[in-house]
């Protein structure tokens, strides 16, 4: 998934925490947080069975590709745009369209719609704020700061796989599990521990 499972449960968390100080009320915050998560994880999951999807696809071309020399993220960017225009698929991945963040801007804002709507229907909460566009930009403000500094760790978990002696390329079993390590290091230094 584009976020780990237990980062998107710790910006749940503190979505419904810093929300929950002048936007909304709940006698049940974990509860709304755990809503909260599993929207964002079904949202982000369906990149995801994109991914899979082109990955699928890929392999039954590298033997062309490996003979021809073509660039295996080159072609895997390529087919994955390719399936975004036609399945009209917001895109989470925001480093693709030059976003500062995993997230595009475009998704958080979808997702952010989203929230306000499961939110608004909800027995668990009542909002303090009438106005759901307020609520809504509340929680793009929130996201998008709690985003900055996932991407600072990610950024710097990345940084450490270049620094290792040889090229590891991104995609490969060996990079995921270096930066699934890096990411859970970076992150436990600010008081997130994905064994949690």
């Amino acid at each position: 998934m584009l976020l780990a499972r237990e980062f998107v449960a710790y910006l749940s968390r503190q979505l419904v925490a810093k929300l929950s100080l002048s936007i909304l009320e709940t006698p049940t915050p974990d509860l709304v947080a755990q809503k909260i998560a599993d929207l964002i994880t079904e949202d982000l999951a369906m990149e995801d069975r994109l991914n899979d999807e082109v990955r699928d696809l890929l392999s039954q071309y590298s033997e062309y590709m490996r003979r021809e020399g073509v660039s295996y993220p080159e072609m895997f960017r390529r087919a994955k745009n390719t399936l975004i225009m036609q399945r009209k698929v917001i895109r989470a991945a925001g480093r693709d369209t030059g976003d500062a963040m995993k997230l595009s801007r475009d998704k958080v804002t979808d997702i952010s719609h989203k929230l306000v709507d499961m939110l608004r229907k909800s027995h668990e909460l009542r909002f303090k704020e009438k106005n759901p566009n307020n609520v809504r930009l509340e929680i793009v403000r929130l996201m998008t700061e709690l985003l900055m500094a996932e991407e600072k760790v990610d950024r710097t978990a990345r940084q450490k796989i270049r620094s290792q002696k040889r090229e590891i390329p991104e995609g490969t079993e060996e990079w995921d599990l270096l930066h699934r390590r890096y990411y859970a290091e970076e992150l436990k230094k600010l008081g997130i521990d994905l064994a949690k």
